[in-house]
């Protein structure tokens, strides 16, 4: 199959992959600067492979509130003048008031998706949906690598190729559900990330659900399940004690600063270890302490009725699952004894989190070119720019997957909207811009 050419396109000064938060707050940054000053602006280009803006569908439980401030949007911390920012949002939508009084800095998810989507809306002329990157080739013009040729597919009609060639790609690819090893997704096995789309698909309530993990998502669906269901048995199963409390005091919560990613980056890589050692508990398998207390107070109010429906497992890993006719048996091992059980169950639902995507994926014939640190991982500066071979001149930049080199917020929102904008004044004083045409493109 050979995509088809054409030589009246333009040279994008940057090209992004990947339309979820990360690149969505890029794309304000551009439109910001492009207004701010017009005499200098960049053109990009967004590709994204679902077919429309979402973020976390499968996860937007009625009640459940987003973990960090409003504040911390696409814009604010960038830049609290943008017309991006969730106030502005807020205002638009005519409930700036009722939000006021509301007296919350943590609005609920499905209202911050609502403020994603009508961010997106006004980017839908650089968006190019249902397109996945499958090749990025380098150009080279007078020994050097100058430009990128990115290769994309149709989603629908893998047999359209589109080639886009631009001067810097941005990379923000999200993050993969993580299954544990031998774990295959089943018509009763889910991944939390999907779990709203698979409930709706029940033909009838579930007699016995079990929720694998220790984390917000697990204690979110089991607490869902838990009311939705009144009459189903909902089993939690984790290897820690009992769930932890995330710790979001204010101290504590600095480590989301973007002062401390210039920290963490110029500190050894012992200090960096640190940083996660301690502070893992701000993000790691971790529950708001109201749905702890919450839960808590559900189990001890049917123990006192003798009738328990919410059975929590601490301690207790699950060594394998085995669909069988209509159920799934899991062998559970109890950690403080070793002894082992068998559980049957209508439902898994595994809210074992997510693993960043290897860019190098989406990198392709240019991945070669990017230079890797002793432990394989890819080289990134502090203006989240990959490191390349001396003849790379294009820039290759990433958003998200950056722990080992950014730290803690480097998959989290809460630095989203000032890497976006460090990201633009690296690409600013990186190279001078231009309209000059491609020799080949088609757009």
């Amino acid at each position: 199959m050979q995509p088809e050419f054409r030589d009246d396109g333009p040279i994008f000064d940057i090209l992004g992959v990947g339309f979820g938060p990360s690149n969505l707050s890029l794309a304000a940054a551009i439109d910001e600067h492009n207004s701010t000053v017009p005499s200098t602006p960049l053109r990009a280009v967004f590709v994204e492979r679902k077919r429309s803006f979402g973020w976390h569908e499968g996860m937007l439980l009625d009640q459940a509130t987003m973990q960090v401030s409003f504040l911390k949007d696409l814009a604010a911390m960038r830049n609290p003048r943008s017309r991006f920012t969730f106030l502005t949002y807020l205002h638009e939508r005519g409930r700036l008031v009722d939000f006021v009084n509301h007296k919350t800095l943590f609005p609920l998810r499905i209202e911050f998706h609502d403020y994603l989507e009508w961010v997106a809306g006004q980017f839908t002329d650089l968006v190019h949906y249902g397109d996945e990157v499958v090749d990025v080739r380098p150009v080279e013009a007078d020994g050097k690598i100058a430009w990128l040729d990115v290769v994309s597919r149709d989603v629908d009609d893998p047999t359209v190729e589109v080639v886009r060639r631009t001067r810097n790609l941005v990379i923000a690819s999200g993050l993969v559900p993580f299954l544990p090893p031998g774990v295959e997704r089943t018509d009763r096995i889910w991944h939390s990330s999907e779990f709203l789309d698979r409930a709706a698909e029940l033909n009838a309530a579930p007699a016995t659900c079990t929720v694998i993990g220790a984390g917000q998502s697990a204690a979110e669906i089991a607490g869902y399940l838990h009311e939705k269901f009144p009459q189903a048995h909902v089993h939690a199963v984790f290897s820690r004690y009992g769930y932890s409390p995330a710790d979001d005091s204010p101290f504590a919560n600095r480590v989301f600063d973007p002062a401390a990613v210039d920290e963490f980056f110029a500190a050894p890589a012992h200090v960096q270890q640190k940083f996660f050692q301690y502070h893992a508990n701000t993000n790691y398998s971790v529950v708001d302490l109201e749905l702890i207390q919450d839960l808590y107070a559900r189990v001890y109010r049917e123990s006192v009725r003798g009738e328990p429906r919410l059975h929590m497992h601490h301690m207790t890993e699950v060594e394998t699952a085995a669909s069988e006719t209509g159920r799934v048996r899991l062998r559970l091992k109890r950690l403080t004894s070793g002894e082992r059980v068998d559980l049957d169950t209508d439902l898994v639902i595994y809210a074992t989190g997510y693993r960043p995507m290897d860019p190098l994926g989406v990198l392709g014939s240019v991945a070669g070119l990017c230079k890797h640190d002793a432990s394989g991982r890819l080289r990134v500066q502090r203006d989240h720019q990959v490191v390349t071979e001396g003849s790379v001149e294009c820039g290759i930049y990433v958003q998200g997957g950056t722990e080992h080199t950014h730290g803690l917020s480097s998959s989290l929102l809460s630095t989203t909207a000032v890497r976006a904008g460090e990201i633009v004044r690296s690409i600013l004083d990186r190279e001078p811009r231009g309209t000059t045409p491609r020799c080949s493109n088609t757009l």
